[in-house]
């Protein structure tokens, strides 16, 4: 009958950098990174082949390819955006103020 080798610590107990101990959010926003990373860069996938199937529909050889993949780009660009916000403000961090308060900046 083959023994076990026993370490120093139970296989149980996990140090606190573990996903399971110390924060409990951490793998929820490791969830919704990789969720926004596939959406991202399936918008520009989709984007592509929506232009693609247009241009075989229209006859027009590759300009609904490179609108597709623009518009494809665009959605990248502000699912990135909104993914770094919500996990900007999912950390409590204050968000950036606007800009544009309605005021001139005069007393």
């Amino acid at each position: 009958m083959a023994r076990r080798r026993r370490s120093g610590h139970n296989q149980n107990d996990r140090d606190e950098t573990s996903p399971g101990k110390g924060d409990p959010t951490r793998g929820r926003r490791a969830a919704q990174a990789y969720q926004g990373a596939f959406e991202a860069v399936f918008a520009i996938l989709i984007g592509a082949g929506l232009g693609a199937l247009a241009d075989d529909r229209f006859g027009t050889s590759p300009l609904y390819l490179f609108v597709g993949i623009a518009i494809g780009f665009g959605a990248f660009v502000l699912r990135l955006v909104r993914l770094g916000r919500a996990l900007q403000n999912a950390d409590g961090e204050p968000s950036q103020p606007s800009q544009d308060d309605g005021s001139t900046g005069r007393e």
